[in-house]
């Protein structure tokens, strides 16, 4: 299979938001470097409160991050230079290039600064295509929201400006994936629809002989082709965007399949505070064998919790009032006088703390901590963004760091530029639980704290386990995907004379 020329492109759009755009861009990446495509991820703009920081400093969404991963590249700012921060349902933080540059109510975005932004999008996309033979792009939401076409910058708007051929994505679990290819494509303008190369139906069970009908149907209804119908795979939605959108109660990060090494398992619960961010960092622990990952919102749950994380967050005061209003605070209390461990990330670390000054996130000025940890906390309007290097538990570890707010430790053990007070943990970094004997030897502290007879499995690696997800997602490209033709296009662009479907955009 020879390899695309040097430019080429793809945009990967949906039917609906969590299509699965994200692991369909990344899987398409992964098969592309497999056969020697020098090949880098694409999202002008990315909604998300789960970033990461580059090795320039830049904080990007951890989706691109993850598919510079499959591309076999290192992540940087060009590869998501809009992400937005949701702080609540009007606003969100913009980081424009890896660095925040304000606050924006969704009126004010999309009724000018978007469009304004576009420059800036087209410009990285296209020292990207200066330097990779393809560039696989992300699109955001459905291409079809009429309402906000004038000011896309993320799916037909950038397709038009780079003339990529776009491909969409439905999942077909959801039901009406026929009807949602045909209706994303005849709400589209003519030019728009010129681009529309054809479908890719994702998350199918079954026996596909059984859909082949419906897709010589659809090809001649719309003139295009379905280029690939992927199996429903568990476990997949790796570095999600949006966090757990519907009710958490019960919902569960999926272990890998096999039994605890030692007598016991290991339960761990993840308060689901609002504006919950970079939730991926329990990962690492439910990669291990035995140890069960669990997001919760109600005291009692926490009561056979053998750890409790409570995890960053993009609103640290409103996730304080959150736990005492649901008891979760007076539960994490109770917990710390008993001696059952208990662990603070990013913001969940900052609310563990004695006291907060936050003029910047909240504007809540004086707010006091649960006094968990000896540390005073005072946002600053410039933010943290690092790559720190260190160790803890005579473990080497590494992870970045996302945050406003400056922590002042007064007291109590050095954990990760943070600190330990008996079975309570903070610190800033995220990641940390990636690196793979740090995290064993804090799981042996945990399970004797918690009177379990754990055992961590002595060779799990995160970072094999991260390489196999990926090349699972190449497999089922590879597999699964009529490679030619995505490759032509990829090469070549969208096939000529695509017929329009009324009755089009207004």
């Amino acid at each position: 299979m020879s390899g695309a020329k040097r430019g080429g492109g793809l945009l990967v759009a949906g039917t609906t938001s969590d299509a699965g755009k994200s692991v369909v861009t990344a899987g398409i990446c992964r098969w592309l470097v497999r056969q020697g495509v020098k090949v880098a991820p694409f999202k002008a703009q990315n909604m998300s409160l789960n970033s990461f920081v580059t090795r320039e400093g830049a904080e990007i969404g951890r989706a691109q991050a993850m598919q510079a991963q499959a591309a076999r590249v290192e992540p940087t700012a060009l590869m998501n230079p809009v992400l937005l921060k949701p702080g609540s349902d009007q606003s969100s933080q913009v980081v424009l290039l890896g660095k925040p540059v304000g606050e924006m109510s969704a009126r004010g975005y999309h009724g000018g600064r978007q469009e304004r932004l576009l420059g800036v999008v087209t410009d990285c996309l296209e020292q990207l295509r200066g330097t990779y033979d393809a560039v696989i792009c992300e699109g955001a939401g459905s291409p079809a929201e009429i309402n906000l076409r004038r000011t896309d910058i993320v799916n037909m708007g950038i397709a038009r400006a780079a003339r990529f051929p776009v491909v969409v994505v439905g999942d077909i679990d959801r039901g009406g994936v026929f009807a949602s290819f045909f209706g994303t494509t005849a709400l589209l303008s003519p030019g728009d629809q010129s681009l529309i190369a054809g479908y890719m139906v994702n998350k199918f069970r079954g026996d596909v002989s059984l859909l082949e009908p419906g897709m010589e149907m659809l090809r001649g209804l719309t003139g295009r082709a379905t280029y690939g119908v992927l199996p429903f795979r568990h476990g997949l939605g790796i570095d999600e965007e949006d966090g757990l959108r519907v009710s958490l109660r019960g919902a569960v990060r999926e272990s890998v399949v096999a039994p605890p090494v030692g007598e016991d398992v290991l339960r761990v619960a993840v308060c689901a505070v609002p504006l919950m961010s970079n939730f991926t960092d329990v990962d690492a622990l439910a990669a291990e064998p035995g140890v069960v990952v669990r997001f919760v919102d109600r005291a009692e749950e926490l009561t056979d919790a053998d750890l409790v994380v409570v995890p960053g967050t993009r609103g640290t005061v409103k996730a304080l009032r959150w736990l005492r209003e649901r008891g979760l605070a007076d539960a994490l209390l109770r917990r710390a006088a008993e001696g059952r461990p208990v662990l603070g990330i990013c913001g969940g670390f900052q609310a563990l703390g004695e006291h907060i000054e936050d003029e910047v996130e909240s504007r809540a000025g004086s707010v006091e901590g649960l006094g968990l940890l000896p540390v005073r906390v005072h946002f600053e309007r410039e933010k943290t963004l690092a790559r720190p290097v260190g160790s803890a538990l005579g473990e080497p570890v590494t992870g970045y760091e996302i945050h406003h707010g400056v922590a002042e430790v007064l007291g109590g053990e050095s954990f990760l530029d943070g600190c330990r007070v008996g079975s309570v943990w903070g610190t800033h970094w995220h990641g940390s639980l990636e690196s793979d004997g740090f995290r064993r030897a804090f799981l042996r502290e945990v399970a004797a704290a918690a009177g379990r007879r754990f055992v961590p499995a002595p060779d799990t690696s995160f970072g094999e386990l991260r390489e196999e997800q990926l090349d699972l997602l190449g497999d089922l490209i590879e597999e699964h995907a009529d490679t030619r033709a995505l490759l032509e296009l990829i090469e070549t662009g969208a096939p000529p004379g695509l017929p329009f479907l009324p009755p089009g955009a207004p």
